[in-house]
């Protein structure tokens, strides 16, 4: 019995010393099992919060988005997409702050100019949002013809008091990855 014990003792001991690739074994000094999508893009907030943003989820893209200043800090990525899912819910004010904030992260970031900017003509304030949208056009060295077309309906809204509001076009820039715009457009 005694040396029945000591042959299952030694071999428990042995057992344990055997390397199993687990955590140990890890590359990356990470705590997630490898394939583990912890650490991957696929669960990024602000990731997440733009496809829910596209499937005109805005309560729930803010949250994603809350979730992305949980995970990167205030951010002028995220101060922009806050401030775009507070302008698709209509809570004006709040984008207004939020975009504004994100214009004092990064003054040369152009969705944050361009979402404020929409954000002023909602709120009626045209003389505003043209100055805004200008900024944004020279930011984006006229690259974009989504935001050419706001700076125009701006400067023709501007320009023009008999404008009919019934034909405006809504319209808000939303940030999806480096250097890539997607124009929401509501006809």
């Amino acid at each position: 019995m005694r040396s029945l014990i000591l042959f299952l003792t030694l071999v428990a001991v042995l057992a344990a010393c055997q390397t199993t690739g687990g955590r140990s074994a890890l590359k990356s000094g990470s705590p997630y099992a490898p394939g583990d999508a912890a650490g991957d893009d696929l669960v990024d907030g602000l990731i997440v919060g733009h496809r829910l943003m596209a499937a005109e989820e805005y309560e729930l893209a803010l949250k994603a988005y809350y979730r992305g200043a949980a995970e990167h800090g205030p951010t002028v990525d995220v101060l922009s997409a806050i401030g775009s899912a507070n302008l698709k819910l209509g809570r004006l004010g709040q984008a207004e702050t939020i975009l504004r904030k994100a214009t004092k992260v990064d003054q040369t970031f152009v969705p944050a100019w361009n979402n404020l900017g929409v954000v002023l003509m909602e709120q009626g304030k045209v003389a505003e949002a043209s100055l805004v949208f200008k900024t944004a056009f020279a930011l984006d060295s006229g690259r974009s013809d989504e935001i050419r077309k706001n700076l125009s309906l701006a400067l023709a809204k501007l320009d023009n008091a008999a404008y009919d509001p019934v034909q405006e076009d809504k319209f808000s820039l939303v940030r999806r990855g480096t250097n890539e715009y997607l124009l929401l457009t509501n006809y």
